[in-house]
């Protein structure tokens, strides 16, 4: 059966590209995505989705898979889709968990729909089919109440309740106020779920994210999603536990934002540009810098200089790199001269070329200048 979904709207407006976000089991989408969607709302029109019997999702009644909750949940975006004039358009997508397990179903059955995923705390199968026909049926005789106490240990990192307790208070709640046998269907659809053997087949940029503290879907979970699909990466945020879009926010609204964007092809363009000259540790940390104040900043550098700039044909990257290290030093920018100097070695300037150049320095620059200069470079050649 394919349950029919209730849409949630969460962040943003029509004018804006839409993105759809999923929920984690036993959570309503508000509560686990509230505080990363109006994050999000200046770049994307977020709209949510409920599972059955869950916050404002009415109650299923009958079993269903996880390919026929995809299934509702498409159904469900075609009707916003609609009503946005986009019929049948494509959408990018976020799912935590259960969420998460979703939007690897849509890549796979509706491939065409879906431009990039964000899948969170989630695997190609998540625990073990008798571990959730216990949980079923404990629930069905219990209520979800019963699973309170186990959720606040697997749920969160360490400390997050005290930090936030609002936060966690609502997830938990919304918990206690899950339909049963809505929850129960869930587990039993999860229990039948394991699409590893189809991750190649996925074709769409996915971007999985892991807490480095989550116990149901450890990072190796997210990176075997990552390594699988034909197009993955895979960042590991820590002090966050199963529950990152209310753990961390202000990351996850930042990685989808870059992730999204990156389906752009001058972006894209760039982005592909920047890691392999500055490494992907260091555009990771920068991209999870960003804030509502350099956000568009850090697209414009992306964009132009190294989408446009460094992409052009005119220069090898090593005679670029050579511009790069002497405008540094003539600017006095020793903080970027760091990581240039990195970045000079990985486009293929020798250690011996660098010091030729930080010599010439000194004489059209200035010694003083190259006198720093050279600190950095004998820190940064001798690493």
């Amino acid at each position: 059966m394919t349950p029919r979904i209730t849409p949630v709207e969460l962040a943003g407006d029509p004018s804006k590209p839409i993105l759809v976000v999923g929920p984690s089991l036993g959570t309503s989408v508000t509560a686990l995505w509230d505080a990363t969607a109006e994050l999000l709302a200046d770049s994307f029109h977020v709209i949510g989705w409920e599972l059955p019997g869950h916050g404002h999702g009415a109650p299923a009644g009958e079993v269903f898979s996880m390919a026929d909750l995809a299934a509702g949940v498409l159904a469900c975006v075609d009707r916003v889709l609609a009503d946005r004039g986009e019929r049948h358009g494509t959408f990018a997508y976020a799912g935590d968990s259960v969420g998460g397990a979703v939007g690897l179903q849509l890549l796979l059955d509706a491939p065409t729909r879906v431009s990039a995923a964000v899948l969170t705390n989630t695997g190609a199968k998540i625990g073990e089919p008798e571990g959730w026909n216990d949980r079923a049926a404990t629930v069905r005789k219990a209520g979800t109440a019963s699973q309170i106490a186990g959720s606040t240990q697997r749920w969160f990192a360490p400390g997050f309740l005290e930090r936030e307790p609002a936060r966690g208070g609502a997830l938990l709640h919304s918990l206690r106020d899950a339909d049963a046998e809505s929850y129960a269907l869930v587990c039993e659809a999860l229990a039948a779920y394991d699409v590893r053997g189809r991750l190649a087949e996925i074709a769409a940029p996915v971007l999985a994210i892991a807490g480095v503290d989550d116990a149901p879907t450890p990072p190796a979970s997210l990176e075997e999603i990552a390594v699988g699909v034909r197009n993955g990466r895979l960042v590991s945020l820590d002090a966050v536990g199963h529950l990152a879009p209310a753990e961390a926010p202000h990351a996850v609204s930042t990685l989808i934002t870059s992730h999204v964007t990156a389906s752009d092809p001058g972006y894209a363009a760039g982005m592909n540009v920047r890691r392999q000259v500055l490494g992907d540790d260091h555009v990771d940390r920068a991209t999870a810098a960003i804030t509502d104040v350099n956000r568009d900043y850090q697209d414009l550098i992306t964009r132009y200089a190294w989408g446009t700039i460094w992409t052009r044909p005119g220069l090898a990257r090593r005679d670029r790199s050579i511009g790069v290290l002497t405008a540094l030093v003539a600017g006095r920018h020793f903080e970027e001269l760091e990581f240039h100097l990195r970045a000079a070695l990985t486009n293929g300037l020798t250690r011996e070329e660098i010091i030729e150049v930080l010599l010439q320095t000194s004489i059209y620059v200035g010694v003083p200048a190259a006198n720093t200069a050279f600190a950095v470079a004998n820190r940064v050649l001798n690493e």
